[in-house]
């Protein structure tokens, strides 16, 4: 029999780095093994039970998958698992990194909401050109914010804006205690200031903020995209930015990547940074240690807590 420093009974976990080997060496009842994309699983993958994979490439992630008859969990390093979902064999399960994410990507939201606010793009336009203008600005105290999605990162932008004098409000897919339900957005849409996106990616959510999302926000209102781009119906938007009666604050975008000759870059009112809400130094570590714990409750035998359902 070959020996091992691990046990035979150990769940073999394919990880697509060198952090993801150092991150799962240390935890109980893992046996990491080292994959590339981009080539040919290893000798042993066959074993594997569960797979940690990389936001992309996804078609080749998922003929690697293919080939792994005893897979049981995929983990991924992000929030987000939107290009997964409905693809995997029978009898996988998926499991997210939430609570890697949500601050950094609160601290990106409200960072941008103030830069919007006290007129921060443009003075950086005028120092540029090297001019001296003085002009009154806006404020986030008082704003009324209206956040879409209650999890971790709806939950974090909350603490985020409300020590600014933000008034919050959240919306979930089903009401619970100080929480709306999506059926009441047509009559809260008009009576906020901000309306932040902050939910997943699903054909329920798809184009969500559409023309008459977008037409029931107040004049002056701004749409915050922190989620996916499809979330938003790009060409309504245009719409509403281009007369000047929304703004708008959008790390992601659809299409994405922005193409240079795309007329939203140029709209007015609209701040948009390239996907990077969450892109910070810690960002990997934090990611592994969410997907270190999920997979140590499987190895267990306990449902991960991040099963996406």
């Amino acid at each position: 029999m070959q020996a091992h420093h691990t046990h035979p009974q150990d769940v073999v976990v394919l990880v697509p780095d060198e952090r993801g080997l150092a991150a799962l060496s240390a935890v109980a009842g893992l046996r990491p093994l080292r994959y590339d994309v981009r080539a040919p699983l290893p000798p042993g993958a066959a074993e594997a039970r569960a797979m940690v994979v990389p936001s992309r490439p996804v078609d080749r992630v998922l003929a690697l998958i293919a080939d792994l008859p005893e897979l049981r969990l995929v983990q991924t390093l992000s929030a987000g698992t939107d290009q997964w979902q409905g693809r995997l064999p029978a009898g996988v399960a998926l499991s997210n990194a939430r609570g890697a994410h949500g601050a950094a990507v609160a601290e990106w939201a409200a960072a941008a909401l103030l830069a919007l606010y006290r007129g921060l793009p443009g003075f950086a336009a005028d120092q540029a050109a090297a001019r001296w203008r003085p002009r009154m600005t806006e404020s986030l105290s008082g704003k009324r914010v209206l956040i879409l999605g209650a999890g971790d990162l709806g939950g974090r932008l909350r603490a985020c804006l409300e020590p600014f004098g933000a008034r919050v409000t959240m919306v979930a897919r089903h009401a619970r205690d100080g929480i709306h339900p999506m059926a009441d957005l047509p009559r809260l849409l008009p009576d906020h200031d901000v309306v932040a996106l902050m939910l997943p990616h699903t054909p329920a959510t798809h184009h969500l903020a559409d023309k008459e999302f977008l037409g029931r926000m107040r004049d002056g209102a701004i749409l915050l995209n922190a989620a996916r781009g499809p979330i938003v119906d790009t060409d309504a938007l245009l719409d509403e930015t281009r007369s000047g009666r929304l703004r708008a604050i959008l790390d992601v975008t659809d299409p994405e990547p922005l193409p240079d000759d795309h007329p939203l870059w140029h709209s007015p009112g609209v701040l948009i940074t390239p996907h990077v809400a969450g892109t910070i130094p810690e960002a990997d570590e934090r990611s592994w240690q969410v997907a270190a714990t999920q997979l140590g409750q499987f190895a267990r035998g306990e449902q991960p807590a991040n099963l996406v359902v």
